[in-house]
């Protein structure tokens, strides 16, 4: 659970969290200027006119990316994690698959690779 791989994928999963996570909760990239379908554009601009999904998700994604850096709660935080993913990756397969399916498959993919080595830590959910 210690290597080096492990740590590089904590790490970097942690900044992407952090960087896309601040994103939402200060709007540095507003993406609805250029959103080229018009079901993300609905969907996206609902979740904008809401206004507490995109502030909670984005808050969650900063608290998650901490956790993974600072390595505490690991197991914790890649459990709250895997649903956000999850939303993440099915909203680019259905809504936006040409621009960012890559950064959402990384995002599962690299959870999936820190459940794995979790994994001894998640056997007690299943029995």
């Amino acid at each position: 659970m210690n290597s080096k791989f492990t740590k590089i994928i904590r790490f970097v999963l942690g900044l992407i969290l952090i960087v896309f996570g601040a994103n939402k909760l200060l709007m540095i990239f507003n993406e609805t200027g250029f959103l080229p379908a018009l079901k993300m554009t609905t969907f996206t601009e609902s979740f904008e006119n809401i206004g507490y999904i995109l502030p909670v998700v984005g808050a969650l994604e900063v608290y998650i990316g901490i956790l993974l850096i600072m390595k505490k709660w690991v197991p914790f935080a890649l459990t709250l994690l895997a649903p956000i993913s999850a939303n993440i990756l099915l909203f680019h397969f259905f809504l936006d698959p040409s621009s960012a399916i890559i950064g959402a498959l990384l995002v599962a993919l690299l959870n999936g690779i820190l459940i794995y080595k979790h994994w001894s830590q998640f056997k007690p959910l299943f029995y």
